[in-house]
């Protein structure tokens, strides 16, 4: 039993670390593997620690290398909170759970991350229009690119990267790890 686990945990981590190096391959702006990283790492790690430790390792090695972009409090602070959700809302893991997950994920970035744009820019008014106005240039920017905009590209990637890592591990479990556990 204790050869199932320690290969369920070396998989586990193999396939965070798998996806954060896709960070390093060419993509479109924010289509990327981060949301679903840190709801796999909540849903998946039995142990707390590693299902916060895990992914957010795996995030800053790849940010070593790409470099770190924006208000990386409010880009972490989003990722810890995805890792809750995971650990919350994916407890019984479904398909229908994994993207509402993922999509939650994606609101839950933009709303942070563009919050804290307002909060740090001194060309948006510190108030409540200001802040609406912030959200909307938000999900305006950059709107040439692959789906329409950054917004749209974050909701695209996570839940392609999630139903990846999710739909991998499963695969795995049932060919390889449920099989030694018979």
């Amino acid at each position: 039993m204790k050869k199932i686990e320690n290969l369920r945990f070396v998989t586990l981590v193999s396939i965070v670390l798998a996806a954060a190096l896709t960070r390093l391959l060419p993509h479109p702006f924010n289509f990327t593997p981060i949301g679903a990283m840190a709801l796999f790492g909540g849903a998946y790690f039995s142990r707390k620690i590693l299902a916060f430790a895990v992914p957010l390792a795996a995030m800053l090695l790849s940010d070593l290398v790409i470099g770190f972009h924006g208000s990386m409090v409010a880009v972490y602070g989003s990722f810890i909170l995805i890792v809750a959700i995971g650990m919350g809302l994916l407890q019984k893991i479904t398909p229908l759970r994994v993207m509402g997950g993922a999509v939650l994920s994606s609101v839950l970035f933009f709303l942070i991350t563009n919050f804290a744009v307002w909060y740090g820019a001194s060309f948006y008014p510190q108030n409540l229009a200001g802040l609406g106005a912030c959200y909307l240039a938000g999900l305006q920017f950059y709107q040439q690119d692959f789906f329409g905009n950054l917004f749209l590209n974050t909701v695209m990637g996570d839940l392609f990267f999630s139903g990846l890592l999710f739909g991998a591990y499963e695969l795995f479990n049932r060919k390889v790890l449920m099989p030694q556990a018979a």
